[in-house]
């Protein structure tokens, strides 16, 4: 089974908002559909968080070293355009193209064996896991509607995260939690996401400091990218003393961008985005160093319905997995596969148990999001 072709469809017509200063309008062009095309006609399913045209410009430059390789071994052949394109764009956009290959490449592996994703990556420790609906922050009223709303499609996780957090004053910021806790009440997961991969962030290791104080009075699981994204030696010092958990690493590529903040013990959860960082096959390998240091392992998932289905996945593979990020509402995650993934009665997630990724793509709405 030979890689002939890849295809490549730019998602727009449906996206959120993203909570940057520079607002996302629903044309906005952020996620692209991979699928890699064999010659027996299988035809494997990746997704990217980044533009089609970045993608496109990527793709040209792996396609020499992609078409006529075998569909069915994902590891060798990613690292086989990663190891190649050190010179061309070592990370960034380029390994963003890797990863919406790799995922499609995974799904044709478990396709072309008949099993699961995730007993390929290793065998199933679980069949359910947790998802966290994410959410932006929003004024007291919407916030609250939407909080409530969560909680009616089933979600007993919710994160929060971006503007106006962090971006106003220390007396909103804990109105805004505050608001949360009371809306959703003490059983319910409350996650906090700073947003501080934001252009020009303006915070640092005092005021993280001081809202992670602050944030542990109203029982919040993690705070997550509460610096800039690079500033591992503020993480480092940030989780030493926190008093609530520390999260970051969403924007990393590559596995060896996630080393030090292991070595450097910067973080108590890392947030590797399997459609960015460099795949299910990266993600596989941070998952495992996070494990190796007793650091818990949360994908980020901004995305589609796609990177959600590989989370599940990875997260069914490893042995210490708690959640999966779940971004709603979306058209993206609740159209753009036949069947959607719901949360059930106990707020959980199914792996789905079909060959490869386990999803069908609608084409309906396919042909409406395409025009990326």
């Amino acid at each position: 089974m030979k890689i002939v072709d890849v295809r490549l469809t730019g998602l727009s017509g449906g996206t959120v908002e993203g909570g940057w200063a520079k607002e996302l309008t629903p044309e906005d062009d952020v996620h692209t559909v991979v699928e890699v095309i064999t010659d027996t006609g299988l035809v494997g399913v990746g997704s990217t968080f980044t533009s089609s045209a970045l993608v496109a410009a990527s793709a040209k430059l792996l396609k020499p070293l992609l078409l006529g390789e075998r569909a069915d071994e994902p590891a060798r052949v990613s690292e086989k355009l990663r190891q190649h394109m050190f010179w061309q764009g070592r990370g960034g956009s380029v390994e963003h193209a890797i990863s919406g290959i790799d995922i499609a490449l995974w799904d044709l592996f478990g396709k072309s064996a008949n099993q699961p994703v995730a007993r390929l990556l290793g065998g199933l420790y679980r069949n359910k896991i947790k998802p966290y609906g994410s959410l932006l922050f929003a004024e007291v009223d919407p916030l609250r509607e939407k909080l409530q709303q969560a909680v009616a499609r089933g979600f007993k996780a919710i994160k929060l995260g971006w503007k106006p957090f962090g971006r106003r004053d220390a007396k909103t910021d804990e109105e805004l939690v505050r608001t949360a806790r009371e809306t959703v009440g003490p059983d319910v997961e409350l996650m906090v996401d700073a947003g501080g991969s934001e252009a020009f962030w303006p915070h640092g290791y005092k005021w993280a400091i001081r809202t992670a104080h602050m944030l542990a009075k109203y029982d919040v699981t993690w705070f997550e990218e509460a610096l800039p994204p690079d500033d591992f030696a503020g993480f480092a010092e940030l989780r030493r003393h926190s008093p609530v958990p520390i999260a970051t690493g969403e924007v990393l590529t590559r596995r060896q961008s996630f080393w030090p903040l292991f070595d450097q013990k910067c973080v108590d959860v890392v947030q590797p985005d399997c459609t960015k960082c460099g795949g299910l096959t990266e993600a596989w390998r941070i998952a495992w160093m996070a494990y190796e240091h007793n650091v818990q392992w949360v994908p980020h998932g901004w995305n589609t319905a796609i990177g959600l289905a590989a989370d599940i996945h990875l997260a069914c593979a490893m042995p210490v997995a708690k959640y999966v990020e779940f971004l709603t509402p979306s058209p993206y995650m609740d159209e753009l596969i036949k069947t959607p993934f719901r949360p059930d009665a106990d707020g959980l997630l199914t792996l789905p148990d079909k060959p490869g990724l386990g999803i069908e793509l609608n084409p309906e709405a396919m042909k409406r999001f395409g025009g990326g």
